[in-house]
C-alpha cells in the first residue's frame, strides 16, 4: 500500500525545476479564469439589481395609484347612502309641480306652500352642490336615447308608443350618478320593446 504523502508529492508541480516563464503562464491562466468568473458574477449582480429596481418602481407606482384612488373614493359609501335622499327631493319637486290645488287655497296658504317649495329647492341644490364638490356628477337624462347597458339598468320593458322608440329609453325611474368618473349608481330606466 502506498503512503498518502506520496500522492501529494506527485500532484504538486515541480516548482524547483519550473522556469519563470512557466510560472507567468500559469499565473496568467489563473488570472483569466478569475476575471471571467468575476465578470460573470458582476453581470449577474447587475441583472439582479436592475430587476429589483424595476420591481420596486412598479410597487411604488401601484401603491401611489391605490392611495390616490382611495382618497378620491373615500366618501363613496356615504355619498351612496345619500342618493335616496336626493331622489326624495326630486320626488318632492315633482309633487309640488303637479299640485294644481293652489288656486282653491287661500292666499296665505298659497304663500306658505310656495315658501315650502322654495325651501325644499334650496336644500336640494345645496346638498347637490356639496356632493358635486366631492366628485358626484349626475348622468344626463337618457329619455329618448338608445338603451346603454354600460350606464343603465332596465327595470322593465313596455310596448313602444311608436316604432322609432323601440330599444330606446321611454322613462327614467331613478337617475344615475358618477363619482369621479366611476359609475356610482346605474340609471334605472323603462325601455320600449
Amino acid at each position: 500500500m502506498q503512503n498518502p504523502n506520496d500522492n501529494a508529492q506527485e500532484v504538486q508541480p515541480d516548482i524547483e525545476n519550473a522556469t519563470s516563464e512557466d510560472i507567468a503562464v500559469e499565473a496568467e491562466i489563473v488570472a483569466e479564469d478569475s476575471q471571467t468568473d468575476t465578470a460573470g458574477e458582476l453581470a449577474e449582480a447587475k441583472d439582479k439589481y436592475l430587476r429589483l429596481f424595476a420591481e420596486f418602481e412598479n410597487f411604488r407606482r401601484r401603491t401611489a395609484k391605490e392611495k390616490t384612488d382611495l382618497i378620491k373614493n373615500a366618501g363613496e359609501d356615504i355619498i351612496k347612502a345619500m342618493l335616496p335622499i336626493i331622489d326624495d327631493f326630486e320626488r318632492a319637486q315633482k309633487a309640488f309641480d303637479k299640485s294644481s290645488d293652489l288656486a282653491t287655497l287661500s292666499e296665505e296658504a298659497q304663500k306658505e306652500i310656495i315658501a315650502l317649495k322654495e325651501g325644499v329647492t334650496l336644500i336640494q341644490h345645496k346638498l347637490l352642490r356639496s356632493l358635486e364638490q366631492k366628485g358626484l356628477k349626475v348622468m344626463e337624462s337618457s329619455v329618448g336615447k338608445t338603451f346603454d347597458v354600460n350606464e343603465q339598468e332596465s327595470i322593465t320593458n313596455i310596448p313602444a308608443p311608436s316604432d322609432d322608440m323601440r330599444g330606446k329609453v321611454i322613462d327614467e325611474v331613478e337617475r344615475g350618478y358618477y363619482l369621479n368618473d366611476k359609475i356610482l349608481r346605474f340609471a334605472k330606466v323603462v325601455v320600449g320593446s
